[in-house]
C-alpha cells in the first residue's frame, strides 16, 4: 500500500473525482465491463464525470444535489446487453481497487460498501426475482446472486 492510501480518507469532491477517474480508466479498459461504457453507452467521461461525482458526493457526504434517474441508464444498457451478476461483481472489484489504491478510512469504507449495495440493488432490479425461489412453498423471494459471494477479493 502506498503512503497516500495509509494516511488519507476521502474528504470531499476533489478526492472523489480522482477516485472516479482512476475507476473509469480501469473500467473502460476492462475486457468484461469495458464494452458497456465504451461500445454500448459511448460514455464521454468529461460529460459523465460531473454527474457521477454529484451522485457520489450526495451518497457519501449529502453535500451535492443529484436528481437524476440512476436506474434508467442502467436499464437501457441491460436492454442492449444483459448485465450479469459477474459484470456487477467486476464493477465492485474495480471500484474497491480504485478506492483502496488512494484512500483508507471511514469514508473510503463507506464508498466501498455503498458501491456494493448499489451493484446488488441494480442487479436485483434488472434481473428480477429468481424464478426458482418464486415457486417455493414458503414463498421466499430472497435474492442472492452467486457473484455476490465473490465480490470481495480474498484478504
Amino acid at each position: 500500500m502506498n503512503q497516500l492510501a495509509a494516511d488519507n480518507d476521502i474528504s470531499g469532491r476533489a478526492d472523489l473525482t480522482v477516485v472516479l477517474r482512476r475507476f473509469y480508466a480501469a473500467a473502460f479498459a476492462d475486457r468484461r465491463i469495458g464494452p458497456f461504457f465504451t461500445e454500448i453507452a459511448g460514455t464521454d467521461l468529461e460529460v459523465h464525470l460531473p454527474r457521477i461525482a454529484d451522485f457520489w458526493e450526495r451518497a457519501l457526504f449529502r453535500t451535492a444535489d443529484y436528481g437524476r434517474d440512476a436506474f434508467g441508464p442502467h436499464a437501457a444498457l441491460h436492454a442492449a446487453r444483459a448485465m450479469t451478476a459477474e459484470d456487477f461483481g467486476r464493477w465492485v472489484q474495480l471500484w474497491n481497487a480504485a478506492v483502496d489504491g488512494l484512500h483508507r478510512g471511514p469514508n473510503a469504507e463507506r464508498a466501498k460498501a455503498t458501491g456494493e449495495r448499489i451493484a446488488l440493488a441494480l442487479h436485483k432490479r434488472l434481473a428480477g426475482p429468481d424464478p426458482a425461489l418464486l415457486h417455493r412453498k414458503d414463498d421466499a423471494r430472497g435474492f442472492v446472486p452467486l457473484a455476490a459471494l465473490e465480490l470481495r477479493s480474498p484478504a
